[in-house]
């Protein structure tokens, strides 16, 4: 049985650069207008960065100071919220901010982050009893991913209204 010829396309060096260049386009023209979803970009590039530095000091904090499971997400938690706050602040809300920190909106950020550690906390406890903590601990970063975000768009670092440009 022969292949269709279409299967084996494959484009020409200029129309792979001309498909880049659309595509590298898009996501600077994404970036540019904050959409949500360059905003999801940024949010999960930033939350890359915490994950390194939630699980780094929860380990210590667990491994090595020997902590209880909780006390140690929690210490972990905060250190990472702290980092995320600066980092949103400036790069993924930087329109919404003007790059601003403000201590009432940090307070913000981390109320609406407790959210985010309820659910992660409440996971990581489920899920240790079934799997690795490792294993659980990751588990709980995937599900406050999307709380945190969610309330950061919504509600921590909404563009006032007066500043909305009407579709």
């Amino acid at each position: 049985m022969a292949i269709p010829a279409r299967i084996w396309y494959i484009p020409s060096q200029d129309q792979a650069f001309r498909a880049v260049e659309r595509l590298l386009t898009n996501i600077a023209d994404a970036w540019y207008r904050r959409t949500v979803l360059a905003k999801l970009f940024s949010f999960a590039s930033i939350g890359v960065v915490n994950v390194v530095v939630d699980v780094t000091t929860f380990a210590v904090a667990f491994q090595l100071a020997q902590l209880p499971l909780i006390l140690s997400n929690v210490i972990a938690w905060l250190v990472a919220v702290s980092g995320s706050y600066a980092m949103n602040t400036k790069i993924t809300f930087g329109r919404e901010t003007g790059g601003v920190y403000s201590l009432g909106r940090y307070l913000s950020f981390a109320a609406a982050g407790i959210i985010g550690l309820v659910v992660a906390t409440t996971l990581l406890v489920v899920l240790s009893r079934y799997v690795n903590v490792p294993v659980a601990k990751l588990g709980s970063i995937v599900a406050a991913f999307g709380v945190n975000f969610s309330m950061s768009h919504s509600f921590v670092f909404r563009m006032p209204k007066e500043d909305i440009a009407p579709i």
